[in-house]
């Protein structure tokens, strides 16, 4: 049951990802930064992205993804298009790997030490949502604020 409550909120979280990069009407302004605002929206979508797909494709589903997380903050100017295809391909990977685990699998050790402590599988995916959740926050506040 809670993978199918976690898989729910992921296919959510994501498509309302996809529905903020595409309410941008200025595709310019996804990369926007202005006085306080260090990480544009187009930043915050890639890094998400490079999260999903390193602890939930990679590490979990075993997707062969590899991160580089420096260039989530550093890229600009990524067609609007190109972020939205990227934001497909990532829910797909979280479907195809929750879809492969088990309630049980929940309760095992996440494989990574991501916190400087262990954690369970369980825990982690929710901290991964509520990661989610926050910088999809931030994207929808810099959309309108931009």
């Amino acid at each position: 049951m809670l993978i199918q409550t976690i898989k729910s909120l992921f296919d959510r979280d994501l498509n309302k990802l996809k529905i903020e990069i595409e309410s941008y009407q200025d595709e310019s302004k996804i990369w926007a930064i202005d006085k306080n605002i260090s990480n544009s929206g187009g930043n915050l979508c890639l890094h998400l992205i490079g999260n999903i797909n390193t602890y939930i494709g990679a590490e979990l589903g075993k997707t062969g993804y590899i991160r580089d997380r420096p260039l989530e903050f550093s890229l600009k100017n990524i067609p609007k298009s190109e972020l939205i295809s990227k934001i497909e391909s990532t829910i797909l990977v979280v479907n195809n790997t929750l879809d492969s685990l088990t309630e049980s699998d929940l309760e095992d050790i996440y494989p990574q030490i991501v916190f400087e402590k262990e954690m369970t599988t369980g825990f982690f995916l929710v901290h991964l949502a509520t990661h989610l959740g926050y910088h999809l926050g931030q994207i929808n506040y810099h959309r309108r604020l931009i």
